[in-house]
């Protein structure tokens, strides 16, 4: 009954609401988080030590951005559950996608890896029918079974599939009329730590979800990199980078490691886009080789 609530009381009549007055929403929602700490510890740690040359100052600024930011990324994602069509295609652009439409020619499905930089949400929302494969995206269910269903109707309502993690092996394998493109998100902390794959990324020792180049590879699959940037507040660019055409022909790491560089990349562009508030480092890589040995 609460989840009911919140969905058709709370949230709908929210995400109804015209822009200029969810911005009004986010701003207060900004002030009232940024004034309480929310997780404000783990967010200026994570900046700081991402950015060792930068002054405590030019860390205060991106910390603050990034609440900003984050606040706009809520927001935006109640949103999702009403944006229409027309708002979303104003909002999300999708650049040089004739990258993907040469691997289509060549019959070449794609692993797409993205991020969580600027809006993942409305990413899955606009992805559609944005290229000639057919879009699918790997997801997490909710614990309620409403939320769950609920999200997963607003992600697919403008064309892109979505299927459980736990189904990944079956959509690889399956047999497809046409190439399709499924987008892995690669930068969170791994669920098993012990299990992945460990590089440097803003300048610490960090492992990495594999999945993604241990998918390419085996079935070899091309790997595209999917960047978002965000142009002004609400609208994005989608940028698209090919990382391998036979994934099977490189070493292994090579594909995360290209993967991890090109975030760095698009990270340093806009830092605050990033998301801040999650434990990506939980760990150090002795902590966890520790725990494996006992």
């Amino acid at each position: 009954m609460g989840a009911k609530i919140l969905y058709y009381l709370i949230l709908i009549p929210i995400s109804r609401l015209p822009y200029f007055i969810l911005y009004g929403l986010s701003n207060l929602m900004c002030f009232v988080l940024y004034n309480i700490g929310y997780r404000k510890k783990v967010i200026v740690e994570n900046v700081t030590n991402s950015f060792p040359a930068k002054s405590p100052l030019e860390v205060t600024k991106i910390v603050k951005e990034f609440y900003k930011h984050f606040c706009d990324l809520v927001i935006e994602s109640i949103k999702n559950f009403t944006i229409s069509e027309r708002q979303i295609r104003q909002r999300v652009v999708f650049n040089n996608v004739e990258i993907l439409d040469k691997l289509y020619a060549k019959n070449k499905n794609i692993v797409s890896m993205t991020s969580h930089q600027c809006n993942w949400e409305i990413l899955a929302v606009a992805l559609g029918d944005m290229s000639k494969h057919k879009q699918l995206g790997i997801y997490k269910p909710l614990t309620s079974n409403l939320f769950d269903v609920k999200m997963k109707k607003a992600r697919e309502k403008f064309g892109l599939k979505m299927f459980p993690m736990s189904e990944t092996v079956k959509y690889f394998k399956k047999t497809y009329e046409e190439p399709v493109s499924i987008f892995f998100a690669s930068d969170q902390w791994p669920s098993n730590p012990k299990r992945a794959y460990w590089t440097t990324f803003l300048e610490r020792d960090t492992p990495v979800l594999f999945g993604a180049e241990q998918y390419a590879t085996l079935f070899n699959w091309s790997v595209v990199y999917c960047e978002m940037v965000k142009v002004k507040r609400g609208y994005y660019s989608v940028n698209f980078k090919l990382l391998s055409e036979n994934p099977s022909e490189l070493s292994k790491g090579e594909i995360t490691n290209s993967y991890i560089h090109e975030l760095e990349k698009t990270i340093a562009k806009s830092p605050s886009n990033w998301l801040w508030s999650h434990r990506r480092w939980k760990k150090t890589k002795e902590e966890v080789l520790n725990e494996k040995k006992n």
